[in-house]
C-alpha cells in the first residue's frame, strides 16, 4: 500500500494546523451578506449568521434593521413577536424594543428600566445586497466593503439565487479558488476534459488571492457556447480569473472568444459571478450568488437559459461540499489528513490568511464580552411594579 509514512503524516498535519478549517473561529470584523434586499420586508426575516440568531425587518421609512433574535428578558425569539411601527414586541412577556435594540417598554413595570436591550448590527444596502457587520461596531467602515460596482451597472445583465449550503465557508472558498474540479465535478454541466490540464498562474498578496487559467483552444459547453455564438467552435478561448476578495466575497471572471481570429476581429463575451458566503454555523453557510454578463442584455431567453444551467452546476458544488462535510464530521481527527499540490497554492495561502485573521481578532479582543447585549447569561435589574402616580 502507498499510505504516507508517519513522518510525512506528521509534517502534513503540522502544515494543516496553520490553515483555517471548519473549526476555525469566525472572523467577525468583516462585512458579510445578510440577505438580498428584496428579502427584507415589513415582516420578520430570521437568519443565523456566524452562529448568532438575527432578526431583520424594514422600518416604515424602508431602512433595513438587524437585531439579535432574543429578548433580553428570557431569551424568547423576537422573530416570533410583532412588528408594531418601528418597534418589536416580544411575544412572551411583551418587552418592546426600538430599531436600535433599546428596550422602551416593559408592560409589567410602571417605568421602563434603562440600560437593557439587545444587540443591533449595522447594515449597508448596496445594489441587490444587504451587508452586515457583526464585529466591533467602532470598526464598521463602509470603505472595507469589497468592490462590486458591476452589480448595478446597466451594461451588465444579472440574475441571482441562493443555496442553503451544508458545508463550512472555508471549503467553498477553496473550491472556488481552484477550478480544476470543473473537469470532474462539473463534467456534465460547465466543465470540459481539458480544463484541469490547462496552464495557470497564481497571485498571492495579503488578503487577496487569485488563480488565472487560459483554456485555449477548447470547445465550450452549451451554457457558454450557445449564448456567445461559439457553440461547436473547437478554437474557442476560455480565459478565467478566480479571485478571493474577502472572507465573504469571491468573484469569478471569464472571457470567451474565437482564438483563431486576430485580436482586432474578435467578439469577446464576458461574464462575472459573485459568490457571496456568510457562515451560518461551522458546518453550514448562506451561499448568495449574483451572475452577470455583458452580452445579449435584451434577450430574456439567454438570462433564463444561463441561469438554469449555471445553477444546476452550482448545485453540484453544494452537493459535493455537503458530502465532503459529512466526511469531516464522521472521521476521527487522527485519521484525517490533506495533501496539497501546486494548484492549491492560492487556496493554502487563503486558508492561512483566514486562520491568521481569526487568531489575531481573538487575541486583540480586549473584552471578550463586547457584544454583551447578546450574551447568554441573564442580567437581573430591579423593576418597580405598579402604575405611575
Amino acid at each position: 500500500m502507498s499510505l504516507p509514512s508517519p513522518a510525512m503524516l506528521q509534517a502534513v498535519k503540522k502544515t494543516a494546523a496553520s490553515m483555517a478549517n471548519r473549526s476555525t473561529r469566525f472572523i467577525f470584523n468583516e462585512w458579510y451578506v445578510a440577505a438580498f434586499g428584496n428579502e427584507i420586508k415589513r415582516e420578520f426575516l430570521q437568519r443565523t449568521l456566524l452562529d448568532k440568531r438575527i432578526v431583520m425587518f424594514r422600518t416604515e421609512a424602508g431602512v433595513p434593521v438587524a437585531l439579535a433574535d432574543r429578548c433580553a428578558h428570557r431569551a424568547f425569539p423576537l422573530s416570533r413577536g410583532t412588528l408594531d411601527g418601528d418597534t418589536v414586541v416580544c411575544a412572551y412577556h411583551g418587552f418592546r424594543y426600538d430599531a436600535e435594540g433599546n428596550c422602551v417598554e416593559v408592560p409589567s413595570a410602571a417605568k421602563c428600566p434603562k440600560g437593557i436591550g439587545v444587540a443591533q448590527y449595522r447594515l449597508i444596502e448596496k445594489g441587490p445586497l444587504v451587508w452586515i457587520w457583526m464585529g466591533d461596531p467602532a470598526l464598521a467602515d463602509e470603505s472595507k466593503l469589497p468592490e462590486q460596482a458591476w452589480l448595478t451597472q446597466p451594461d451588465w445583465e444579472t440574475s441571482s439565487g441562493y443555496f442553503d449550503l451544508q458545508s463550512n465557508y472555508v471549503s467553498m472558498h477553496e473550491n472556488l479558488l481552484d477550478l480544476t474540479h470543473l473537469s470532474f465535478l462539473h463534467a456534465n454541466t460547465i466543465g470540459t476534459p481539458d480544463y484541469a490540464k490547462a496552464p495557470f498562474k497564481t497571485e498571492i498578496d495579503d488578503g487577496y488571492f487569485a488563480l488565472n487559467r487560459d483554456v485555449v483552444p477548447t470547445t465550450l459547453p452549451p451554457v457558454w457556447g450557445r449564448p456567445t455564438g461559439l457553440e461547436g467552435c473547437n478554437t474557442a478561448a476560455r480565459i478565467v480569473r478566480s479571485e478571493f476578495k474577502s472572507p465573504a466575497f469571491h468573484q469569478v471572471n471569464v472571457s470567451f472568444y474565437d482564438s483563431k481570429l486576430v485580436e482586432s476581429e474578435r467578439q469577446v463575451s464576458r461574464i462575472k459571478t459573485a459568490h457571496l458566503l456568510t457562515p451560518q454555523t461551522h458546518s453550514s453557510s448562506h451561499y448568495f450568488i449574483v451572475h452577470g454578463r455583458d452580452f445579449g442584455q435584451d434577450d430574456e431567453s439567454i438570462t433564463h437559459f444561463m441561469h438554469d444551467n449555471l445553477f444546476a452546476a452550482f448545485n453540484e458544488d453544494v452537493e459535493g461540499l455537503a458530502a465532503l462535510e459529512e466526511v469531516w464530521l464522521n472521521t476521527a481527527a487522527d485519521d484525517m489528513f490533506e495533501f496539497s499540490v501546486a494548484a492549491d497554492g492560492p487556496s493554502v495561502a487563503m486558508r492561512r490568511y483566514l486562520k491568521k485573521r481569526a487568531d489575531e481578532e481573538q487575541a486583540t479582543q480586549e473584552n471578550p464580552g463586547y457584544a454583551g447585549t447578546d450574551a447568554t447569561m441573564p442580567v437581573i435589574i430591579p423593576i418597580r411594579t405598579g402604575q405611575p402616580a
